[in-house]
């Protein structure tokens, strides 16, 4: 990679990460709701409803309001384009989604409807409904989307031995301040509704049991919640992950791309696997491994340093889901 890593240091500032510690909050609403030993699985991409031969799945997703009042087109563009990828990270298609927005007025509205109405066209997925109101002090929005899988893709099967690979779209860039690797605005429609019938291949081939979409909470926080949905603890070697060009490490670990999955596979499966996206030109590599154990660690080939172990330090809070799907 041409400049040596401080693998303690870079854990250091992955364990202090703000993406990362606020996934926290899901435990504690989880908690609240009392979702503990419900028939669906919670920590997941999406809920994952079984219907007849396969899977409704439900997924929603909320946005800051700083996000939201400094790029409401883009806001608007990502509360479609997030819940797809959630979908498709569990091996699903999405049907369609409905929105809530707040906003100060038609003028506050108009961007964040136009981004919204840029991506349903795009990706092919209607809006079918929601709920609005123009007269209130601040622009909000969240998104939910219905999708449907006949195989899963899930968080709660990783097992030891399996090999961990990241596949990131790297044909973008980031929508400065924020950390958002964005590859898809401008991107042909046919080409990113190509990419995303990956996954759900993958799923129905029976190559990979287990997967997350790369959140805010990056690669390294991504793993941390597979690791705990899944009991299992995971190594990054850091030193292979691919970088695109004039990014850094420590700010790639921190980014949440437009196209972005881990996934767990097998290692006789993994050249297939990785086939998949590099004939769509888009990264993939092994970037660990899957191992026995609680923490998630990172490396460099020889120096280890652990981010954060789950035992001791949960993040998730939900409890491992038994005999997954």
């Amino acid at each position: 990679m041409g400049m040596a890593i401080d693998i303690k240091a870079l854990a250091a500032k992955l364990t202090a990460s703000n993406g990362i510690a606020a996934k926290a909050d899901i435990g504690m609403v989880a908690t609240s709701l009392g979702l503990a030993g419900q028939p669906v699985a919670v920590g997941d991409d999406c809920a994952a409803l079984p219907d007849g031969g396969g899977y409704l799945l439900f997924a929603i997703e909320g946005f800051i309001n700083e996000f939201v009042a400094a790029d409401p087109w883009f806001a608007g563009w990502c509360g479609v384009m997030v819940n797809i990828s959630d979908v498709v990270a569990m091996g699903g298609r999405p049907i369609a989604v409905v929105d809530a927005v707040w906003a100060n007025g038609e003028a506050g509205a108009a961007p964040v409807l136009e981004g919204m109405r840029a991506a349903a066209r795009t990706f092919g997925v209607p809006i079918v409904g929601g709920h609005t109101n123009i007269r209130t002090d601040r622009s909000q929005l969240s998104v939910a989307i219905l999708g449907r899988a006949s195989k899963l893709l899930t968080s709660f099967d990783a097992r030891p031995g399996d090999v961990l690979i990241a596949a990131v779209d790297h044909r973008g860039c980031y929508r400065e301040p924020f950390n958002n690797w964005e590859a898809a605005t401008d991107a042909p429609s046919a080409r990113l509704r190509g990419d995303l019938e990956i996954l759900p291949e993958i799923a129905e081939a029976g190559l990979a049991l287990a997967a997350k979409d790369i959140s805010q909470g990056g690669i390294v926080g991504t793993a941390i919640m597979l690791a705990e949905c899944s009991g299992v603890g995971i190594e990054i070697n850091v030193s292979v992950i691919p970088l695109p060009n004039g990014v850094t490490l420590d700010r790639w670990l921190a980014t949440f791309p437009s196209f972005g999955y881990l996934i767990s596979v097998s290692p006789e499966k993994v050249d297939d696997v990785i086939r998949r996206f590099s004939t769509r030109d888009i990264s993939a590599a092994a970037i660990g491994r899957i191992i026995a154990g609680s923490t998630v660690a990172i490396t460099d080939g020889t120096e280890r340093a652990v981010v954060r172990d789950y035992a001791e330090v949960p993040l998730l809070q939900l409890g491992r889901r038994e005999n997954a799907a």
